[in-house]
């Protein structure tokens, strides 16, 4: 009698399982890409039953629909800022650069705007300093939204300055991410909120709560004095060696000028996201303090493409002479391996600037399963040695930049809330330039021939990794 219970109960679970697996076969690829949707099926494929409840918790990469529709409340407010943002005969005169910035412009919503000035940083410590000292001079707001924000003696910094600010009647708002700074999380809210900072917790996650996601993060950068003064790139508010062994390498663009005003607005939408509560109703632009040409580019999960790497594809596509991408994690879509093939078939010369130094295992190894494909195909891959090279920028044929905190993979792609600035002007990319031309004068880069002669237990793990990629 048992046996025959056992025997029955068996032959549910197995139905069970099939149902599963051939159900899923019609549901996974209309929500995921190729890539994705491959790895979500084997998965279920091997462990049905716990693949599809890690599928219905994190297998479609959207917010709830409660955020969905706040966010498309926002869709006024982000037209008056447009329409106050959008400038009468703006003159870019490279035709491609124009096309790119029409193209971010349709995929991100905000325009390209003239009269700014733009200075590049790259020293870890000078640039907090510099932020300090921009907060200490602020008069009416600071706004900052980072990834990680520690209450180390490096985010004390910011903390004590935000205290300053707040005691001469300065408002100071701050939005964290709980998971990216989960390991300082209590302590520096607790030190912000005692210091009078309003402090949010950008998508909080609580497990089995319903109106939350672990896996899907806001990974901006956004910092913002008296909407006047802007900061963007990939540097957040910790210590520069924060992990044991890591010393990590940045850089930061600081922004004077009326595109500081798209940067407002994308905090200000944040903060609505978060608490419903709107900081201002309308974003007043800043005078010119400069010439040149920038523009903001968001995305994320709100918006209907993924913005960053559709311009990416696009541009390399495009590209005439050079293409230099920056990146710490390397994950292409194949969009993008393909507009690379193309590019070097072209004549462009192609390099992508890695870090040698890894800060997460796995990653590192799915990485490293697409160099040989890359490097085949005529790509310049360095290995930039000694720091985790943190940075995220691309250079486009020495007359267009783009700086930001999106990595070059399918989380950045797909996943994180990001947020980069454009820049179609040829001084600027010509200092530009000049950093990633240092980045390489201390990278070693990987030759073909050296690359083929690693072990095979290394091909292997890079290739169980590369199935894994899409779920990272």
């Amino acid at each position: 009698m048992i046996a025959a219970v056992t025997d029955h109960l068996g032959l549910i679970y197995l139905v069970c399982e099939w149902i599963i697996r051939l159900a899923m076969l019609a549901v996974v690829p209309r929500r995921r890409n190729s890539p994705s949707a491959r790895s979500w099926l084997l998965f279920i494929f091997f462990l049905p039953i716990p693949g599809v409840l890690i599928y219905a918790a994190i297998g479609r990469p959207a917010f709830a629909q409660w955020r969905a529709e706040r966010f498309r409340r926002l869709a006024p407010f982000f037209a008056d800022t447009n329409a106050r943002m959008r400038p009468a005969g703006l003159r870019i005169p490279n035709a491609q650069n124009r096309k790119a910035v029409d193209l971010a412009d349709s995929v991100g919503g905000f325009p390209a705007i003239g009269g700014n000035a733009i200075e590049l940083m790259d020293g870890y410590d000078q640039t907090i300093d510099r932020l300090v000292a921009d907060i200490d001079a602020a008069r009416f707001s600071v706004r900052l939204l980072v990834y990680i924000f520690a209450d180390d003696a490096t985010g004390m910094k910011v903390i004590d300055a935000l205290a300053r600010a707040v005691a001469r009647g300065v408002k100071c708002h701050v939005l964290l991410d709980p998971v990216g700074s989960h390991r300082w999380r209590r302590g520096t809210v607790s030190r912000l909120r005692s210091a009078g900072v309003e402090v949010r917790e950008a998508l909080p996650y609580r497990l089995l709560h319903r109106r939350t996601r672990g896996d899907m993060r806001n990974h901006r950068k956004l910092f913002v004095i008296d909407g006047a003064i802007g900061y963007a790139g990939s540097q957040n508010i910790v210590a520069k060696d924060f992990r044991p062994g890591v010393t990590n390498q940045e850089l930061v663009v600081r922004v004077v000028g009326p595109v500081v005003a798209a940067m407002t607005a994308v905090f200000v939408a944040d903060w609505f996201l978060e608490t419903e509560t709107m900081l201002c109703n309308a974003v007043d632009v800043p005078a010119p303090a400069g010439a040149v040409v920038a523009q903001i580019l968001p995305s994320g999960a709100n918006y209907a493409l993924e913005g960053f790497a559709t311009l990416l594809v696009w541009l390399i596509h495009t590209a005439q002479h050079s293409v230099v991408v920056t990146t710490p994690y390397l994950i292409p879509e194949e969009e993008l391996m393909g507009a690379m093939r193309t590019a070097v078939l072209r004549g462009v010369r192609v390099s992508i600037i890695v870090s040698a130094v890894a800060d997460q295992r796995l990653v590192r190894l799915a990485q490293e399963s697409y160099y040989e494909d890359l490097l085949a195909a005529g790509v310049s891959i360095y290995l930039f040695e000694n720091y985790l090279l943190h940075a995220k920028n691309v250079s486009i044929d020495g007359r267009l930049s783009i700086i930001g905190s999106s990595n070059v993979d399918l989380r950045s792609f797909q996943l994180n809330e990001e947020v980069s600035l454009l820049i179609p002007d040829e001084a600027t990319t010509m200092m530009l330039d000049a950093t990633q031309d240092r980045a390489i004068t201390g990278s070693r880069q990987l030759l073909l021939e050296d690359w083929k002669r690693r072990s095979r237990p290394r091909r292997f793990a890079e290739n169980l990794a590369r199935l894994l990629s899409p779920l990272l």
